[in-house]
C-alpha cells in the first residue's frame, strides 16, 4: 500500500484470494507435504488481509509524526503472533510428514475403515444404525459387560 492512499489496491486483493485458495486447494490433498505447502500459503494470505485491515502510515512510533498519520500497530502486531503460530504449525507438521515417509515410505494420508464404511452406505443410500438408547443392558450389544472383569479381580483377591 502506498501513503496516504485510501485503501488497499486491487493487486493486494488479488494476492490474497489467490494465496487463499490456493492454500484451502492444497488442504483438501491427501499428501501430507500437499497439506504443508497449504497451511504455509492459507497463514501468509490470512496474515496479508490482517496486514490490510489496518490503517497505513508513517511507523508507529510516538514523536515521529502526528498521531492521525501513522499506522495502525494492532494489525501488525496479531501478524507477528500469526507468523509464530504459523511457524510452530509448520514445524509440527513438517514432523508428522516426516515420521509418515519414515515409517511408511509415503505421505499420503490413508482412509479409517470407518471413513470405508461411511463412503460405502452413503453409496448404497444407506443409514447406519442408530443407537436410540433405552434397551436396557441385556438388549444393547454396544453396553459393555463387567462381569469378567469383576470375576477377575475376585479370582486376585483385591474385593
Amino acid at each position: 500500500m502506498t501513503r496516504g492512499a485510501a485503501g488497499p489496491t486491487l493487486v493486494l486483493v488479488l494476492a490474497v484470494g489467490v494465496l487463499v485458495a490456493t492454500g484451502v486447494t492444497l488442504l483438501l490433498e491427501r499428501s501430507l507435504t500437499r497439506i504443508l505447502l497449504g497451511v504455509i500459503l492459507l497463514g501468509n494470505g490470512v496474515n496479508l488481509l490482517i496486514l490490510l485491515g489496518g490503517r497505513s502510515g508513517a511507523a508507529p512510533l510516538a514523536g515521529t509524526a502526528p498521531v492521525d498519520a501513522m499506522s495502525d500497530a494492532l494489525p501488525q502486531a496479531m501478524v507477528l503472533t500469526a507468523v509464530v503460530i504459523t511457524f510452530g504449525l509448520t514445524a509440527f507438521l513438517l514432523a508428522v510428514a516426516y515420521r509418515s515417509w519414515y515409517t511408511s515410505g509415503d505421505d499420503e494420508v490413508q482412509d479409517d475403515l470407518e471413513d470405508r464404511q461411511i463412503v460405502r452406505l452413503a453409496g448404497r443410500d444407506e443409514v447406519a444404525a442408530a443407537d436410540l438408547g433405552g434397551e436396557g443392558a441385556d438388549d444393547d450389544r454396544e453396553q459393555v459387560d463387567p462381569e469378567p472383569a469383576r470375576r477377575r479381580l475376585r479370582r486376585d483377591g483385591k474385593t
